[in-house]
């Protein structure tokens, strides 16, 4: 059956009338309920205080972090089986990343004066191990219970941005990971 000229002009309006539509109520009215980041998207704030020395004594800023991706992990230089873990977890992120690995930096904040076990250090090559010089720099970061039991991650900027979850799920932290470092063109 043949379109007539009023059916052809109707089908050209809803071609063109039909996505501006679509368009319209999937920005205004609709609104995804799931989320796909597994961390804890934070307020982004640039950190504070961020002078101290590193766990060989020299002075360490960690300004210097700038322009890569930093996973942070607060704790006790005697660390316990849960910071090995954290420890290990950090390490392993960073390696599943693959060729990206080098946009990403691992740091160890020093909660206390104990040093720590230079075993442990030796199974962590390129871990920046650090104490800050203020105290205050350790409230900057917002936890569930203790801070040592999170993974948090600062952007190439400077800025806390996220915390894991305490015992976090390693194959959801990679892919987090793995969606910030392609959609950053930074770090």
């Amino acid at each position: 059956m043949p379109l007539t000229s009023r059916g052809k002009f109707l089908l050209l309006v809803a071609v063109f009338v039909v996505p501006v539509i679509a368009a319209w109520i999937a920005y205004f009215g609709w609104r995804p309920a799931a989320h796909s980041n597994y961390g804890t998207l934070l307020k982004v704030v640039p950190l504070a205080h961020t002078a101290g020395t590193s766990v060989a004594g020299t002075p360490f800023d960690l300004g210097a972090l700038r322009g890569k991706w930093v996973m942070v992990n607060l704790g006790s230089g005697a660390c316990d089986a849960d910071c090995r873990r954290q420890l290990y977890l950090m390490r392993q992120t960073r390696i599943a990343q693959g060729k990206a690995q080098s946009r990403i930096e691992r740091l160890w904040v020093l909660e206390d004066a104990g040093q720590p076990d230079t075993g442990l250090l030796a199974e962590h090559t390129g871990l920046h191990v650090w104490r800050p010089a203020d105290a205050a720099f350790l409230a900057q970061f917002p936890a569930e219970g203790a801070r040592a039991s999170h993974i948090y991650l600062l952007d190439p900027l400077g800025n806390l941005m996220l915390r894991f979850p305490a015992n976090p799920e390693p194959k959801r932290m990679m892919k987090d990971l793995k969606l910030l470092l392609k959609a950053s063109q930074v770090g």
